[in-house]
């Protein structure tokens, strides 16, 4: 397999006649998914999703793709085609959008329609095209053919993509559910025709080829959900993401089953599931879902909640709940229906919900203890089948941490591709397609752009790590009268410490340690104040790592006297 370099110079320009793909994000991470192709001068951009950030990102709303690449190259830009509408696919296209607007969205009716929605509440009114499976749309000089895929939410497609260098074919994210609740199964009749007319390079979904064998049908969660609407003595609550139409479906028509009515709680849950209804996805039975106010009327038996934060979001309705801090009040006898997966790195928050809900008296059934979740990503059995259909001559696996990217290369191999034909790439990897070789020929920048309240951008690794030092360690604010002629105190330093374990007899040592430090650096005729604050703050800080085994965050403040 062909691994990425760290030496990797810049890229040079394209070769004529050539593709080039560049991963702006998506490779070694789960999210943030976006893919740059360029040929011709032109460039097409399929997916552009945001990354949620890890408890090492204090105060980080979403993380974005890195668009400097691109930036000078704005109106190159064809199309961007969506895949699906998940959030790490379509979170990003908003502050695309802000820097060029009328960028034609390409995706299938519901993804349009949740992208639209968020684009609302950006005041961005999109050109959007609208395809469905089958179509074949010239958006020059690429032509792209979109065929079904199955996935966790409807209407994913893969996308193949003609040029004149050759033909790539994009998974998106998908699995092979045979018995899918849409009868809409992944088309690999389509995979079969293009592989006969031969894919150059295919990009396919990571996420799960560590799993061996074949990813469980949705169908198969139907018998859990029906349990637990059957026995459950109270009121039934179930999270979910606010996106899993095919979910929430199944539990739909449980609670009609079992003569229990529905409500939404959580403003993306009301609004998603709202589009679906409206558009044909989400087959709602007349009267089911009423109002929480409705719905507050009827004795608990008959009462189910469909709400948001199964990643244990702290915002989210689900969270708010075990906090005691929503209008539902969770009580002993309620039964709480996490139908979602664990994402990795939620863990603990996750399982902080589970006990909260657990201590109030709730039984708490999740994928740890019953049938309730399936993936929406093709296993190790199902990527295996792809490569066989499809006879690809090259491989890029896409969509996974790095340990996700390696397990799907090698499973390329054993259906017998040639290991140098398997591209490993990262993030900023350039991979160009010259003369129906594919190799990587350079790197472009595909840092972390942070989104945090309304600046975009405007956090840097260097100020999370202060967020985690003042976190972790606290902040001590040093404020010092210098005498101008001698460079000496002129009186003892004031010192306002938060979070930083200390008494008024804390401080008392290290006031030698200012006067050293002035002494030292008036006689080295140091006497700007932007230098001595850096003076002061050094020896402040390596004394309270040798005192207190502390680093916190210093604020020198020198005030001329």
């Amino acid at each position: 397999m062909s691994h990425p370099h760290p030496e990797l110079k810049p890229a040079k320009p394209l070769p004529e006649g050539g593709l080039r793909v560049v991963a702006l994000g998506g490779l070694g991470e789960i999210g943030r998914n976006m893919t740059v192709f360029e040929y011709a001068g032109k460039l097409l951009i399929v997916d552009c999703g945001v990354l949620f950030p890890e408890e090492h990102q204090p105060g980080v709303d979403v993380i974005l793709p890195d668009f400097s690449s691109i930036r000078d190259r704005l109106d190159d830009i064809v199309a961007v085609v969506l895949t699906h509408g998940h959030e790490d696919h379509i979170g990003g296209v908003p502050y695309l959008l802000r820097e060029r607007r009328d960028i034609p969205i390409v995706g299938s009716k519901l993804t349009l329609a949740f992208v639209e929605a968020k684009l609302k509440e950006h005041n961005i009114k999109p050109r959007t095209v609208r395809v469905r499976e089958g179509d074949r749309r010239g958006f020059a000089p690429f032509e792209c053919e979109f065929v079904a895929v199955n996935h966790s939410i409807p209407d994913g497609l893969a996308v193949a993509i003609r040029t004149g260098a050759g033909m790539v074919l994009h998974t998106g994210d998908f699995k092979m559910d045979q018995f899918p609740l849409d009868d809409r199964i992944t088309d690999l009749r389509a995979f079969a025709r293009l592989g006969e007319e031969g894919v150059d390079l295919f990009l396919t979904d990571s996420t799960n080829a560590e799993v061996p064998g074949f990813t469980t049908s949705e169908r198969e969660l139907n018998p859990a959900i029906e349990q637990v609407m059957r026995t459950a003595p109270r009121r039934v609550i179930v999270s979910s993401f606010a996106s899993h139409v095919h979910r929430i479906q199944q539990v739909l028509d449980a609670a009609h089953e079992h003569g229990r009515k529905v409500a939404f709680v959580g403003r993306s849950m009301v609004r998603n599931m709202g589009i679906a209804r409206e558009l044909g996805y989400l087959k709602v039975p007349s009267g089911l879902v009423v109002s929480l106010k409705e719905l507050e009327k009827l004795p608990d038996h008959r009462i189910t909640l469909v709400c948001t934060g199964s990643q244990g979001e702290p915002m989210a309705a689900l969270s708010r709940m075990a906090n005691r801090d929503h209008m539902i009040r969770i009580g002993k006898g309620d039964t709480v229906l996490l139908a979602s997966s664990l994402i990795p790195g939620n863990e603990n928050a996750i399982y902080r919900v589970i006990n909260g809900l657990t201590r109030w008296g709730a039984n708490v059934v999740h994928k740890g203890n019953a049938k309730v979740h399936v993936s929406g990503h093709a296993s190790a059995g199902e990527l295996v089948y792809c490569y066989n259909i499809v006879k690809p001559r090259h491989v890029m696996p896409v969509h996974g941490e790095w340990r996700h990217l390696q397990a799907n290369g090698e499973l390329a191999i054993r259906t017998g591709l040639d290991p140098d034909r398997v591209i490993m790439a990262e993030d900023g990897v350039v991979v160009d397609l010259v003369n129906g070789r594919a190799s990587i020929t350079g790197k472009v920048s595909a840092g972390y752009v942070y989104v945090d309240g309304m600046t975009v951008g405007g956090a840097t690794e260097a100020s999370l790590k202060d967020r985690v030092t003042l976190a972790e360690e606290g902040v001590v604010t040093v404020v010092a009268i210098v005498d101008a002629d001698t460079g000496a105190l002129a009186e003892a330093p004031d010192f306002l410490a938060r979070g930083f374990v200390h008494d008024d007899a804390t401080f008392e040592p290290v006031v030698p340690v200012i006067e050293k430090t002035l002494a030292k650096a008036a006689e080295e005729g140091v006497g700007d104040a932007h230098q001595l604050e850096q003076l002061i703050a050094r020896a402040v800080a390596s004394w309270a790592f040798r005192t207190h085994r502390r680093k916190p965050l210093i604020i020198p403040v020198i005030i001329d006297a």
